[in-house]
């Protein structure tokens, strides 16, 4: 039943794409990147309804109220990652539009990656990294003046469940380097939907938000140390199944 329940929800999210991703590449002539977030949040509305009622996946958000306040208020988010769900579901839950820092690979995967590009994200070349960081300062400076947020996956890729990936600093160099506060945000997707997996299983994802954790006069590894541990002591917990 799982395995027929993720492909209705397959079906459901391709066909549901390309004219999602045709309508956004024409919007994007003519009105701001704030309505193309809007149009893209909508996409991916129709993607977590369609995960919630087809797939019978639940989440459930714990500290919101961590979130800092204010239309302007700067903030780096540090999530754990562990599936595509957290990718998906992230933007609809946060206050405010969200930056993704991404490999501009992305931006060649047909349809979905073509709707990116037309939003106003952070996309890199990892092969120039010193230049990338640059264009991650650059660019996240400006967002962040404009009230949006700038997420990123510490790890860098999703990690099996129950595991630690390697935690790399660019995040909290980015937070010392612009004044950001870090969020840091455990996630435990891959009880439902684990890494590169095609079947999505029925049960509850919690997502807990941590309290803001100033960046102003820390060293990057420093503060990233502090991210990971809250993260990986977190998942401990929504998770205890994962690590025995």
């Amino acid at each position: 039943m799982a395995a027929l329940r993720s492909f209705v929800h397959a079906i459901w999210s391709l066909v549901t794409v390309v004219p999602w991703a045709i309508m956004m590449i024409v919007a994007s002539l003519f009105v701001s990147s704030v309505a193309m977030y809007r149009l893209a949040q909508g996409w991916l509305w129709l993607c977590m309804q369609g995960l919630r009622l087809i797939c019978g996946v639940r989440w459930r958000v714990t500290g919101m109220d961590n979130l800092p306040q204010g239309r302007t208020s700067p903030a780096i988010l540090l999530v754990k990652h562990q599936s595509t769900l957290e990718t998906f579901l992230m933007p609809l839950l946060m206050p405010h539009p969200l930056a993704f820092v991404f490999k501009r690979e992305l931006l060649y995967v047909p349809f979905f990656g073509w709707a990116m590009g037309r939003l106003d994200m952070i996309h890199i070349d990892r092969n120039q990294r010193a230049r990338a960081f640059s264009k991650v300062v650059e660019q996240g400076k400006r967002l962040l003046a404009q009230g949006i947020w700038i997420i990123m996956f510490p790890e860098g890729t999703r990690i099996p469940r129950g595991q630690k990936g390697t935690y790399k600093h660019g995040g909290t160099r980015l937070a010392v380097e612009t004044g950001a506060p870090v969020i840091p945000v455990a996630v435990s997707s891959a009880k439902v939907w684990p890494r590169k997996a095609f079947i999505k299983r029925a049960g509850v994802v919690d997502v807990v938000i941590g309290q803001a954790i100033p960046s102003a006069g820390r060293d990057p590894d420093d503060l990233l140390r502090e991210v990971e541990s809250w993260i990986e002591g977190q998942m401990h917990r929504i998770d205890p199944e994962a690590y025995k």
